[in-house]
């Protein structure tokens, strides 16, 4: 049977050199068998002002800490880094990257719920998982998920955002079931999570909130503007590329 990790770092900052402070995990084996981690760890450079102004996390409060390397939650993932099991975050590039940075050579069955939403959810302005908690009403269920697992939720905290991905991934589930219901929930969602999204409409920008396939056909000038002077996302690029 699958294992499925559902994990989130917290980190010196988010540049190339930056290191992680935090990691919130659950891995779970079935319903009534969940591990959970909430681990603090040292960094080799100093937390950014801006990181602290985030999550929080402050110098004196991981000064003692060991590593990352050194923390339960990366000796158990390395005892399951296997493909038959989940890897699960909110934007798992930046997280993986983070685990990379380590040492740490994947092995697992990727899922990202940030590209699964965009996915399912394609009509929604926004995929942020602190949008979706209150956008999907998770807010209503996650003090009781939280008790469940003897946590607490605070935003832009480790663990605390674990528990609404949790919750985000069930929302999930729920819609593969209802779009797609001949298939494998979780290899769909593998299969969601490799597959570029044609985006409808810029969330950024002069032309924030208007159609993308409408703008490539009256402004072809700003779309190729973006395309040669923008650092872009996979989708948007995969989205402005379809469109030109």
């Amino acid at each position: 049977m699958a294992t499925y990790v559902l994990f989130d770092t917290e980190t010196t900052g988010n540049q190339e050199r930056d290191r992680i402070i935090q990691i919130g995990a659950f891995i779970i084996y079935n319903k009534e068998h969940i591990e959970v981690y909430n681990e603090l760890c040292s960094a080799s450079l100093p937390i950014s002002v801006e990181a602290m102004e985030v999550h929080n996390i402050t110098p004196d409060m991981i000064e003692q800490k060991a590593p990352f390397i050194e923390t339960d939650f990366y000796t158990k993932l390395l005892s399951i880094n296997q493909e038959e099991n989940y890897l699960i975050a909110h934007n798992i590039d930046f997280d993986l990257g983070m685990l990379k940075k380590e040492g740490f050579v994947n092995n697992f069955t990727l899922i990202d719920t940030l590209r699964c939403s965009k996915h399912l959810y394609p009509d929604m302005p926004y995929h942020r998982l602190q949008y979706f908690r209150y956008a999907l009403e998770l807010y209503k269920d996650e003090v009781a998920e939280a008790k469940r697992v003897g946590e607490t939720i605070k935003a832009h905290d480790a663990i605390g955002d674990v528990i609404v991905m949790k919750l985000l991934l069930s929302k999930l589930v729920k819609e593969v079931q209802r779009q797609f219901p001949e298939s494998d929930i979780m290899a769909k969602l593998a299969e969601l999570t490799v597959t570029p999204v044609l985006m409808k409409t810029f969330k950024f920008g002069k032309y924030k909130g208007e159609s993308i396939e409408e703008i490539s056909h009256q402004d072809r000038g700003y779309i190729a503007w973006m395309q040669k002077s923008l650092e872009l996302d996979e989708d948007m690029q995969y989205t402005l590329d379809y469109y030109s």
